[in-house]
């Protein structure tokens, strides 16, 4: 087995110099190539996994990168509807497509078919570190096999993420700049959180009056949870607060409006809806025809407005 595995090293031009050596410890034979001998591609490939974060949908908005990675993978994994997405990019490609719910197994597949030397992309919607698929990846990858992690080959796999467009960032974009000040991102979703939890950080965030994108805001069985986080804003910001709803941002059947905090209902509202309720600096403007936009001002005000202060003074 040594003898064969050696000139199989080497090559059909190679030769054996050292017969099989066994010992108590290990078993060896030695074979010269003509030439050096490059180690990479000796054995099984190591396997690789692309996280790629795809964006909301939108071919456009995909970053090069990510349709590079998704061209050059043998295998894709990921939930079917985020696969359709990128179906013109995957075409001929061995598919394993899993229902929504079952992110934990689709993460472990994709990794031990990296650990089985395959190039693997795993598929995610919007960016791939924002409340997706990249830090399971990470979790499993940081577990002992014996602690529910994956197995030793598949921890051995290169490991790369490529960035995407969050439905925050993209949604922000389609109306203005809400998020053009401090902002942060929670998800109203108990399912892996508990509620206690994200009602502290909804209220920390309430109090710090920072703009707040809302993922994960209602579900078949999850009603609740929006309109207590209405209520807990309403409590330290205005009511006429804007507040902007998104659906399938960057896809053909787009539908975003505007409304105000007081006015937010939770059956505008759905799975598929991104919202961000601005902070009390947040504004609602326009041009009085088309252009209809909200923004959260910076602070450049204050530099805009300092000449004409400066000349009331001389006067």
């Amino acid at each position: 087995m040594s003898e064969g595995s050696a000139l199989a090293g080497v090559g059909t031009s190679g030769e054996l110099v050292l017969e099989k050596q066994k010992t108590a410890n290990a078993t060896v034979a030695i074979a010269r190539a003509p030439v050096p001998v490059k180690h990479e591609k000796l054995g099984r490939a190591r396997g690789r996994l692309h996280v790629i974060g795809i964006g909301p949908g939108q071919e456009a908005w995909r970053t090069p990168e990510a349709s590079s990675w998704l061209a050059e993978a043998d295998e894709v994994v990921g939930y079917g509807l985020y696969l359709d997405l990128v179906s013109s990019l995957i075409r001929g490609k061995q598919r394993h497509a899993f229902p929504l719910g079952a992110e934990e197994e689709r993460v472990r597949f994709a990794l031990e078919r990296a650990g089985q030397g395959h190039n693997v992309a795993l598929v995610c919607s919007g960016d791939s570190g924002v409340y997706a698929m990249g830090a399971l990846v990470f979790e499993l990858l940081d577990r002992a096999q014996d602690n529910g992690g994956v197995s030793d080959a598949a921890r051995r796999v290169e490991v790369a993420s490529a960035p995407g467009i969050s439905a925050m960032i993209a949604l922000s974009n389609r109306i203005g700049a809400p998020l053009g000040h401090d902002f942060c991102a929670i998800s109203l979703s108990d399912l892996l959180t508990p509620w206690e939890t994200i009602q502290q950080r909804l209220e920390g965030a309430a109090i710090g009056d920072f703009v707040i994108g809302f993922y994960n805001p209602v579900s078949k069985r999850r009603r609740t949870q929006l309109a207590w986080a209405r209520e807990k804003l309403l409590e330290h910001r205005p009511e006429n607060t804007p507040v902007i709803l998104g659906a399938n941002i960057g896809r053909e059947n787009e539908v975003i409006t505007t409304t105000t905090l007081k006015d937010l209902q939770v059956d505008d509202v759905d799975m598929l809806t991104t919202v961000i309720v601005g902070c009390s600096q947040t504004r609602l403007g326009g041009n009085g025809q088309s252009l209809h936009f909200v923004y959260t001002p910076r602070g450049y005000a204050k530099k805009i407005d300092a000449p004409e202060k400066e000349t009331e003074t001389a006067a």
